[in-house]
């Protein structure tokens, strides 16, 4: 007959959220991110100073059209000029839109796929302790249900093993390395 030591369940819990945050790449992927959002802002800054001088251009044009001392003949050259000038802006702000929604989009894209790769390395990561030190089950002390309430409430005896495994994901880091801050927080699926 098994004694009741043998049928207790062996828990843990570990707070993915914490380990998500300190993980040394979680930072890595963030600053790399944020390097490439500094270059889609520069980029849209030099098309905003393109569509900035050509609505310049066009107020000084819309002045040569509106005085009176010149001639008809050159007010109607003036405004075939602001005619184009403004075409050309409205099609450079559409394309400069466009190319922000999609240079974002792209971003957001990359930025999902690398969180979703640290998730998956951090879960391996959880697995492989949970089956070296014979856990029966592993929470996520920091998940929440639909409602946004705690799915794990209280537990009773169960180990802690988020500093163990942060210790683990960092073991690599880069001495110079720090916790990501401001990283955005894992996307619960």
């Amino acid at each position: 007959m098994a004694s009741a030591q043998e049928n207790k369940l062996k828990i843990a819990t570990v707070d993915m959220q914490e380990l998500f945050k300190q993980y040394y790449r979680t930072n890595e992927a963030q600053s790399q991110i944020n390097v490439e959002k500094s270059r889609v802002q520069k980029d849209n800054n030099e098309r905003l100073t393109r569509i900035r001088e050509l609505e310049t251009n066009l107020g000084n044009l819309k002045k040569q059209i509106d005085d009176p001392a010149i001639n008809e003949a050159k007010k109607q050259a003036f405004y075939k000029d602001w005619q184009m000038q403004q075409q050309e802006g409205i099609a450079l702000d559409r394309e400069r839109r466009e190319f922000l929604q999609r240079r974002n989009q792209a971003l957001n894209e990359n930025m999902v796929q690398r969180m979703k790769g640290i998730l998956v390395e951090i879960n391996k990561l959880v697995e492989e302790e949970a089956k070296i030190s014979d856990y029966d089950y592993v929470f996520d002390k920091s998940g929440l249900s639909t409602s946004q309430v705690p799915i794990l409430l209280y537990s009773k005896d169960a180990t802690d093993i988020t500093a163990s495994i942060l210790k683990d994901l960092n073991k690599d880091a880069p001495a110079e390395s720090t916790p990501a801050e401001d990283a955005p927080a894992p996307a619960k699926e």
